[in-house]
């Protein structure tokens, strides 16, 4: 309980049963009205309140248009659930006193969009005995997509300041509906505002615009270096390349309680803002948004149906409907690095084959045999025959090669004892023929 209203900051106790206990909405089939469903699905939660008010820790905070009552924190019960969910007690916010004297209509639809986002799944170990149609309900729930993070990767109402500082915000900044930090879910951070039809595109965009403002703050880090303020508090990856670094993105999502038409409103709302979001063309067939923010927009009832998971966000500059992941990143781009690493990969594997296949042929040339008589070396055909042949057979070879090239006994020359001439025909042709077989026959494999 204390969770769930640290992070909502005010709520009704159908929307914290909803996200603090999912398997209770599938119980209590039995009763005959919707509404008696609710309050037995809500009666522990209810009890709990009352002991959570009774200790100072919460408090009734008015009723919304159907009657519901809400309930928000104290600053006792901030301070105790800031230990519940690990975090400073100066990110908590404060209390929510006087949020429900209007019904607190945006609240809810903020509460709704925390809810449709994160899609809490129930625990089917604690639907035992239930009938069987609760049971097959229950399954499809878990069976769905999932939301993106936990419970304690959603923060409410958290300034975003232009001027002064995080704990007294100055003039010129926005308050954003939403932020979520889930990294394990492909979301490092994305901010959310939640509109109930009631604003003019005007308006949205001055907001839109000291977004902008915030985003591109500089402040000085605890190292002395100058930072854009947010990644002072939330750590984002930076940009693959850096040239292009975009700002976080921003979601819109409209309830349609109001007058107002989105459909009408979101292309009037992406003229105005067009310097806010567009890109520019890469030559390697993406966009970059260096400094950009990527702005999106969907409907709270396509979220609820399909979650984040579902192709029902749209990007300003995109005419695709995307998953949430797909929306805020750059698709395109992550496919031409893809390509890009795929390439050098390739090169390096055939470079490294190539090298392999040069050291394998210099090994092999280094056992290339060569003729003990000539000094030639063999070539391939006549060298795989040498292998072929017995050991006996070769030397007979070579021992017949030797015996052919001694000179043929004859006289003496005179004036040169000890060396025996052959005496010459034909002006010495047979002597050069001879030579030449010799020379011919010197390899056993010529």
């Amino acid at each position: 309980m204390l969770r769930v209203l640290g992070v909502l900051k005010v709520a009704t106790t159908d929307q914290i049963q909803r996200i603090a206990a999912p398997h209770l909405s599938f119980r209590h089939t039995d009763k005959e009205t919707p509404a008696e469903q609710k309050t037995a699905r809500t009666a522990a939660h209810a009890g709990a309140l009352s002991d959570l008010r009774r200790h100072g820790l919460s408090e009734n905070g008015g009723t919304t248009k159907g009657a519901e009552t809400l309930r928000n924190l104290t600053a006792k019960g901030l301070e105790a659930a800031s230990h519940e969910l690990r975090r400073p007690l100066s990110e908590m916010g404060g209390p929510a006193r006087g949020a429900g004297s209007s019904g607190a209509a945006h609240a809810l639809s903020v509460n709704e969009t925390v809810i449709a986002l994160l899609r809490p799944k129930p625990d089917l170990t604690r639907l035992t005995g239930e009938p069987p149609e609760a049971l097959t309900a229950a399954r499809a729930v878990v069976a769905a997509p999932g939301g993106i993070g936990s419970l304690a990767s959603y923060a409410t109402e958290v300034p975003l300041p232009a001027t002064g500082s995080w704990n007294v915000p100055g003039r010129g900044g926005v308050q954003a509906d939403i932020v979520v930090t889930a990294r394990q879910d492909g979301v490092p951070l994305l901010f959310v505002e939640v509109d109930n039809c009631h604003e003019s595109e005007e308006e949205l965009a001055d907001k839109l615009e000291k977004y902008a403002r915030f985003f591109q703050r500089q402040v000085k880090d605890t190292d002395g270096q100058e930072r854009p303020m947010w990644r002072t508090r939330w750590p984002a990856p930076d940009g693959q390349l850096g040239y292009d670094v975009p700002h976080p993105p921003v979601l819109l999502v409209f309830h349609r309680v109001g007058d107002r038409n989105p459909d009408r409103t979101v292309p009037r709302l992406a003229d105005l803002t067009r310097h806010l979001w567009q890109g520019q063309w890469d030559r390697d067939g993406y966009h970059r948004y260096d400094q950009k923010i990527p702005i999106i927009a969907t409907g709270l009832n396509n979220l609820r149906k399909h979650g984040p998971a579902g192709a029902v966000f749209q990007r300003f500059g995109r005419t695709d409907m995307q998953t949430l992941t797909d929306a805020i990143g750059n698709p395109r781009k992550d496919a031409a690095r893809a390509r890009a690493a795929q390439i050098a990969r390739q090169a390096a594997y055939e470079a490294e084959q190539q090298r392999k296949a040069e050291q394998k042929a210099a090994k092999r040339e280094a056992k290339r045999p060569a003729c003990a008589e000539c000094g030639d070396k063999f070539p391939d055909d006549r060298w795989e025959a040498g292998r072929q042949l017995p050991q006996g057979h070769v030397q007979v070879a070579s021992d017949a090669v030797r015996e052919l090239r001694k000179p043929r006994q004859g006289r003496r020359a005179p004036g040169r004892a000890g060396r025996t001439r052959t005496p010459r025909a034909g002006r010495g042709g047979s002597r050069r023929r001879s030579r030449a077989q010799g020379r011919r026959l010197a390899c056993p494999f010529p």
